[in-house]
C-alpha cells in the first residue's frame, strides 16, 4: 500500500548501523538512502509484522544521499490526543450487551467494538479489530486505550496476560470500568500478572468442582443434567445418517423427538454429536474387552 512507508516512517529506526529518527527514510552505511526499510523498523508496525520487505518510496530518492527530514507531527513528544476505544462482548447469542454497552457509553466511550462469541473461541473478529484500530491510531502519535466493562471479557489467565502484553508493546493502554481488575493497568506490573494468573485459576476451579459433582452423582446413580430426549431409533437413524457422512446440522434435521416435553421437534446437532460420540465411547470400550 502506497502508505506503508508512512506508517514506518512513524517510528525511528532501531538499527544501531541506521538509526535515523522518525520521518525520515533508512540509510546505508555509505550515508545513501536505503532501497528499503530495515526490517527491525517496520515490524514496529502490527498491520507489518509479517511482510518480508518494504520498499523505500520513489519521493524518498532511493540510492541518493541520504538527509535528515523533518519529524512527523507528534513524533518524540507528548501524545496529541487521547481516544477511547471500548470493547464488549457476551458468549451466547442469548447473553444482552447493554449493560456493558451502558456502562462504556457512561464513561464517555463512543467507538464501541462488540460481539457474541465464546472467550474460548480462537479468533475473535471485532476484539481483532479493535486492537488493530487501536495499533494505527496510536502510530499516528494519539494515546490510544482499550476500554472494558470487566476483564472477563477480554478472557482470563495466560490468554488475558498475553493479550496485555501485545497491547503494552504497542504503547496501547488497558482500562477496566469494573470488577476485580478495576481501573488503568500496566501489563508489566507483577500486580496486574498475579491477578490475571488468579482469574484463570478461579475459571479452572470451577470448572473442576464441576467435574467432580458430575462423576460423584454418577457413582450414587443420578443422572446429569435434564432428561434424555434421545432414544434406539434416534440412534439408529442418525447412524445411518452419518454413514452418509451428513453433517450433524443436516442429521438433526431429519430426526424427530418421540417423548418428553420436547416431543415432535428436532434434536440439536449438540445432541446427535453427543449421542453419537458416546455409542462410539461405548462400541470402542467393548471392543476392547473382547480383544482382552
Amino acid at each position: 500500500m502506497s502508505d506503508h512507508y508512512q506508517r514506518v516512517e512513524a517510528h525511528d529506526c532501531p538499527m544501531s548501523t541506521c538509526a535515523v529518527p522518525a520521518g525520515s527514510p533508512c540509510r546505508t552505511t555509505k550515508g545513501r538512502v536505503a532501497v528499503q526499510y530495515h526490517t527491525a523498523r517496520f515490524r514496529l508496525v502490527p498491520s507489518l509484522a509479517k511482510t518480508l520487505n518494504v520498499p523505500t518510496p520513489a519521493v524518498r530518492k532511493p540510492g541518493t544521499a541520504w538527509v535528515e527530514l523533518p519529524r512527523p507531527a507528534g513524533s518524540g513528544g507528548e501524545p496529541a490526543g487521547h481516544v477511547r476505544i471500548g470493547y464488549a462482548r457476551a458468549s451466547t447469542a442469548r447473553q444482552s450487551l447493554d449493560t456493558q454497552l451502558d456502562s462504556l457509553a457512561a464513561n464517555g466511550v463512543t467507538r464501541v467494538f462488540s460481539e457474541k462469541i465464546s472467550t474460548r473461541a480462537t479468533k475473535r473478529p471485532e476484539l481483532e479489530k479493535a486492537v488493530t484500530l487501536a495499533r494505527e491510531l496510536r502510530t499516528s502519535g494519539v494515546r490510544v486505550t482499550l476500554v472494558v466493562h470487566e476483564h472477563k471479557r477480554l478472557g482470563r489467565g495466560i490468554e488475558l496476560a498475553t493479550l496485555a502484553e501485545d497491547l503494552k508493546a504497542s504503547d496501547v493502554g488497558l482500562e477496566f470500568l469494573t470488577g476485580e481488575l478495576q481501573g488503568s493497568h500496566d501489563p508489566s506490573g507483577v500486580v496486574f500478572t498475579v491477578l490475571a494468573a488468579l482469574s484463570g485459576m478461579e475459571r479452572e476451579y470451577i470448572r473442576d468442582r464441576t467435574l467432580e459433582g458430575h462423576e460423584s452423582a454418577r457413582k450414587r446413580g443420578k443422572s446429569i443434567g435434564g432428561a434424555s430426549v434421545t432414544d434406539d431409533g434416534m440412534l439408529a437413524m442418525a447412524l445411518h445418517l452419518r454413514d452418509q457422512e451428513m453433517s450433524l446440522r443436516d442429521i438433526a434435521a431429519r430426526l424427530v423427538i418421540t417423548k418428553g416435553a420436547k416431543k415432535g421437534q428436532h434434536p440439536s446437532p449438540a445432541t446427535v454429536m453427543r449421542m453419537l460420540r458416546e455409542h462410539d465411547e461405548a462400541t470402542a470400550a467393548a471392543s476392547l474387552a473382547a480383544a482382552q
